[in-house]
């Protein structure tokens, strides 16, 4: 209803042509008894001509108010799915990266997708036939009374009995639609990995593995889908038997009064038409109550996305001074451990100092916390203990737009978009010039080979930037670094996958960047950093040493072993 109210215009308009076109279908059953009482039983033309007119008249009433109701109700589907489309993304984007740890995306998908389009169509078709023959059904049982008492009875005292299974089938068809809707997005999560990581499937011979685990998920969901199919089927079958019962009552008690002159054949040809408008809303009602029920499990699902709120709280109002200034940074005594893993401490009582302007480069082995500083700078986490501050601002006192702004992460395996080169480049600055791009790629070392794709710039490059190689791939996240000119520079490996001489190159465009900003490397191979200002090495979430290369080979045994096995066959400086 939240998401209606903004069309309340249209909604009225609806509505009004929904009770138009009821009364009219309603009158309808008085046309009948005047074609049948006067147009045929009248003995004139003039009779039959005006009985004839009539009938017309209302036919054409019921046309142009069923075309305006189904314009109106389905541009409200369509309209207002795509408002609760729009507000759940709202809402993914902004949700922190802890919450998708544990939250399939392929389900995520299919809320977004199957389960708004599930509500466009009971919004826009099967809401408004329940709708209006909820309306016909009461006016023809008022009308029904009107005609003739004695029948009426014998039709309501059927229709509990009617709607008797709706009720019992109703709440299980709810339910079985819920697992059903899961069950699809288990299948397209699944479906949707295998795609992704076809070249490890395909490389390791596992087709008909992977074929016989999709057929078992697309048989689960089967499954599911043929006990929803059947309960419903059960609830309409019921539904309509126990309406048909009640109507053969009906036409006995009153054929016999028709034959024993009690009334006349019009009075029972109306009767039976509003019978029948009874039976008709009821069978429609059976049958769109299971999708009813179906889009309220769906709705469930959505709204639950909807309300999911973001573990990051993002009320700070505390700002850096905007004069450009690389900020100083700290880590003061923080404690993480992740919500996945909350009995292992990712960093503990872990405290650093980065100077402003300065570079520092963390090493150490793979599980040392490396990459879980860069989740908390950039607040993809709050530690559980400790503060991260920027120039003396704890940085949850920020908003969380403005710390961002301050940052670029290189990482090691870069994120590009299926889109053009351009695009990927200043996605972090969508108003820059061509020739902002054109800088940012000449400085990455990328412009030389972006000029010899198909379409240079405007070359699309697959989904997750398929098209091009490690390298290639690694330079264009390093222009976006570039062009976003932030004053925080974080460098996940950014050089790991290019060739030697592409690493020379990226090297020199990296110095001359690092020199403008605070600067934060995570490096697995120690001949990249050796110009960095400091050096801190890292072991199970702690800092166990920091100072230079040479520094460090002397006073710290981990860093002179690392360094040993890396510097084994080549000199420090290759």
């Amino acid at each position: 209803m939240g998401f209606l109210k903004p069309y309340k215009l249209r909604l009225l308009l609806a509505s009004i042509a929904l009770l138009f076109t009821a009364a009219a279908t309603l009158s309808m059953g008085k046309g009948v008894q005047v074609l049948i009482d006067q147009g045929f039983g009248g003995g004139s033309v003039d009779d039959l001509r005006y009985a004839i007119t009539l009938i017309l008249t209302l036919g054409g009433a019921m046309a142009i108010g069923t075309f305006l109701r189904f314009y109106l109700v389905s541009w409200l589907g369509e309209r207002v799915s795509g408002d609760i489309r729009l507000a759940v993304f709202d809402n993914i984007v902004r949700l922190n990266p802890g919450y998708f740890e544990t939250n399939r995306s392929g389900e995520i998908m299919s809320r977004l997708t199957t389960d708004t389009t599930l509500l466009q169509t009971i919004i826009g078709s099967s809401l408004s036939m329940a709708l209006r023959s909820s309306l016909t059904l009461s006016g023809a049982l008022v009308m029904m009374f009107i005609t003739n008492l004695k029948l009426s009875l014998i039709i309501t005292v059927g229709i509990p009995l009617v709607l008797l299974p709706i009720l019992v089938f109703g709440r299980r068809v709810r339910k079985l639609s819920n697992q059903s809707q899961s069950s699809i997005a288990s299948v397209g999560t699944y479906a949707g990995e295998i795609i992704q990581n076809i070249k490890v499937v395909q490389s390791y011979t596992r087709e008909p593995y992977e074929s016989s685990a999709f057929s078992r998920e697309v048989e689960r969901a089967f499954s599911i889908a043929r006990k929803r199919i059947f309960t419903r089927s059960l609830l309409i079958g019921a539904a309509i038997f126990m309406l048909f019962a009640s109507m053969s009552g009906m036409l006995w008690s009153g054929g016999r009064s028709v034959l024993s002159g009690a009334m006349t054949g019009g009075e029972l040809g109306a009767f039976v038409f509003y019978a029948l408008m009874v039976g008709s809303g009821v069978a429609t009602i059976a049958e769109v109550w299971g999708e009813l029920q179906r889009a309220a499990g769906a709705a469930e699902r959505l709204l639950d996305l909807l309300n999911t709120k973001s573990l990051i709280d993002d009320s700070g109002r505390s700002k850096l001074a905007n004069d450009r200034k690389q900020p100083d940074v700290a880590f003061n005594d923080v404690t993480f451990s992740y919500p996945t893993r909350p009995e292992f401490a990712a960093l503990k009582n872990f405290s650093l100092h980065i100077e402003r302007g300065k570079s520092l480069a963390l090493v150490g082995p793979s599980g040392a916390g490396k990459s879980t500083v860069f989740e908390l700078l950039l607040r993809f986490y709050d530690p559980q203990q400790g503060e991260i501050v920027l120039d003396d601002i704890n940085i949850r006192e920020m908003p969380l737009k403005q710390l961002r702004e301050q940052m670029a992460l290189v990482p090691q395996q870069p994120a590009l978009f299926t889109a053009d080169v351009k695009y990927n480049i200043a996605y972090g600055k969508a108003t820059a010039s061509e020739q902002e791009v054109f800088a940012a790629a000449k400085a990455a070392h990328a412009h030389e080979f972006i000029t010899q794709l198909p379409s240079g710039y405007a070359s699309h490059l697959g989904e997750q930037g398929v098209r091009l190689s490690g390298g290639q791939r690694q330079r264009i996240a390093l222009a976006r670094a570039i062009l976003n000119d932030p004053r925080i520079l974080l460098l996940d490996e950014a050089t790991s996958a290019l060739d030697t001489q592409s690493e020379q190159l990226v090297q020199e465009a990296l110095q001359e960047l690092m020199h403008k900003r605070t600067t934060v490397i995570i490096a697995h191979r120690l001949s990249t950093i050796l110009h960095a200002d400091k050096i801190a090495v890292m072991d199970h979430g702690q800092i166990v040493a920091s100072g230079t290369h040479e520094q460090l080979l002397q006073s710290c045994e981990l860093y002179a072993r690392l360094a040993k096995l890396q510097f084994r066959d080549s000199g420090p400086g290759d």
